[in-house]
């Protein structure tokens, strides 16, 4: 139904991985997507791709706090079968008690951005850590989950953020394709730029944003005729679940 509906919006899209995601703080609160990075670059980069001989791709998504409800896009992600990941602050667990558990009751991957999304960069090495531990104790008392996977808020970072969220345990995660959701252009131009990604990138989405629902109908069903899976960051392979 979507093959040339989406054909005039394919070189947007090729465009908007290019060039837009590598904008450099666009918007507070918003990440700066790295590319070319991948699992088997060297250990202290974080994850910006996966190698993968199927056809398939990772969704994540962000939520920061108040107005993020995640309830549409779960039941998208349900009436197709697909696994996401799903990075949140802790002020985003507080608004969304029951809907933190709904991700995980689904099947998904739950990450941590931090408790108060800071700039971990500018943070003392003890405030690093409760950043992170303050959100993972809010998580595994809520639910009995114990999160694995880390994404610096904003997209900063340095050797510093980096090891710290692996002396905790955490797989640092950032993406290689940006919806652009939050920038409004309509959900043809957020679906374009996430159908024009290759093979076994990670994708992101923000939950909230004014185009993330309608173009991911469009993606998943384009997707699904394209032959391609769209999984969890687990189900491909980054970390493991580990809940008690």
């Amino acid at each position: 139904m979507y093959k040339n509906h989406f054909g005039g919006v394919l070189a947007f899209g090729v465009l908007t991985v290019v060039s837009l995601t590598l904008l450099y703080g666009a918007e507070p609160g918003r990440e700066l997507v790295q590319v070319n990075q991948s699992l088997a670059a060297e250990a202290e980069a974080p994850v910006g791709s996966i190698r993968t001989e199927e056809p398939q791709i990772a969704l994540t998504f962000n939520g920061t706090g108040a107005g993020e409800d995640p309830s549409g896009i779960l039941d998208i992600l349900e009436e197709n079968g697909a696994g996401a990941a799903f990075f949140v602050t802790g002020e985003w667990v507080e608004c969304y008690p029951e809907e933190t558990k709904a991700i995980l009751k689904a099947g998904h991957d739950l990450g941590s951005m931090g408790e108060t999304y800071a700039d971990l960069r500018r943070l003392s090495e003890a405030d690093r850590e409760e950043e992170l531990l303050a959100l993972h104790n809010r998580v595994a008392e809520l639910t009995g989950y114990e999160m694995f996977l880390f994404r610096p808020p904003f997209g900063r970072y340095d050797g510093q953020v980096l090891q710290c969220a692996e002396n905790m345990g955490y797989v640092t995660v950032l993406g290689n394709t940006d919806s652009m959701d939050w920038k409004g252009y309509g959900p043809d131009a957020a679906a374009g730029a996430v159908l024009a990604a290759e093979n076994g990138s990670i994708v992101i989405f923000r939950l909230g944003a004014p185009d993330t629902e309608e173009a991911l109908k469009m993606v998943l069903q384009e997707l699904r005729d394209r032959g391609c899976a769209v999984r969890s960051l687990s189900q491909m392979g980054i970390g493991a679940h580990c809940t008690e």
